[in-house]
């Protein structure tokens, strides 16, 4: 996943549905007969907007310029019972961990998290019936059928959060695109800089005996996050869908460790309360720059009931001691 505008987690788009086609209220003639009865056939369905989970996909990026999705009409039904056809449905390919929101409530639609999974977004018309239908014994030959209903036309939001085994919390600067970088295939942009990561990135961290996991390196946030500042608000969301936290402050912080760590949890907090319920695992990075005598002191001033380590991604310190810890958490948190 490639940095700036490749990345587009929220797009909102105009859906309009198929109207259904209308029934047929046709009366069989042929050469033998020249008063036949109703046979007018059903009018076809009016085309869905459908989403579609695609695990291959990682961004809305192919929808940001697709704002109007029109689904096709349905056809009126024929004679001898033909019915119309359907009108041709519009498929959206979305990222797992995808949301469908009604862009004028709000109200959460669906959400998207397997791989093939279809619900339909936006319904398309009913087709007519036939005049076939309604024959009886006091109406044998009526001739009307049912119009098709119109289809429906709304504004719709697809927000992506993304789906993680790990998501790394933390300020700028803390090491997060570094670790991701030395762990998995991922290639982050890496510098001396705050907010050098701008949009999430994704990688598959391998494991002991060809097990993986997925690990999410989320831009930084800062004190006031959760309030709009800085570049943490924006993709704060991508926090809520992932498995396990790994809180990364780095040695050299000009804070106690205690007190970094507070921040960041009570940013996640006000942005939603039920993440600081998510198993949470803390990570001293840049320990490569303490002595041993340095790292007992820092132990005193760790929070206590979260599992904790000290690393250097630099320094490849740590990091198998790291996997087997968030490994643990992983399976615990399932």
């Amino acid at each position: 996943m490639s940095q700036g505008s490749n990345f587009v987690d929220y797009v909102k788009i105009c859906c309009r549905s198929g109207h259904g086609g209308a029934g047929s209220s046709h009366l069989h003639r042929d050469k033998h007969t020249a008063k036949g009865g109703p046979d007018g056939g059903d009018g076809g369905r009016g085309g869905h907007v459908i989403v579609k989970g695609n695990a291959q996909l990682w961004t809305l990026l192919h929808l940001k310029y697709r704002k109007h999705i029109i689904a096709g009409n349905g056809d009126s039904g024929g004679s001898t019972l033909k019915t119309g056809k359907t009108g041709m449905d519009e498929i959206l390919e979305v990222p797992l961990g995808t949301i469908a929101k009604n862009a004028e409530t709000g109200e959460t639609i669906f959400e998207i998290t397997q791989d093939g999974e279809t619900k339909i977004l936006t319904p398309g018309g009913r087709g007519g019936l036939g005049n076939w239908h309604f024959k009886s014994a006091t109406q044998q030959t009526p001739r009307f059928a049912q119009p098709g209903e119109p289809g429906q036309e709304e504004w719709n939001i697809l927000e992506l959060k993304l789906l993680a085994d790990v998501g790394l919390v933390g300020f700028p600067n803390a090491g997060k695109s570094t670790l991701l970088s030395v762990v998995s295939a991922a290639k982050p942009e890496i510098a001396d800089y705050a907010f050098t990561t701008i949009v999430p990135n994704l990688g598959i961290v391998s494991y002991r005996d060809n097990k993986s996991f997925v690990m999410a390196d989320i831009p930084g946030i800062i004190e006031g996050a959760s309030k709009g500042k800085g570049l943490g608000f924006r993709f704060l969301r991508h926090i809520e869908r992932n498995s396990v936290l790994l809180f990364m402050i780095p040695a050299d912080t000009n804070r106690t460790l205690k007190q970094e760590y507070e921040i960041l949890l009570d940013e996640l907090e006000e942005y939603n309360p039920e993440l600081v319920h998510k198993p949470r695992v803390l990570a001293i990075t840049k320990s490569d720059l303490l002595d041993d005598e340095l790292v007992q002191e820092m132990k005193q001033e760790l929070p206590a009931n979260i599992p904790s380590i000290f690393i250097s991604s630099i320094a490849q310190k740590g990091l198998l001691e790291l996997k087997d810890l968030l490994w643990k958490e992983i399976n615990r948190a399932v």
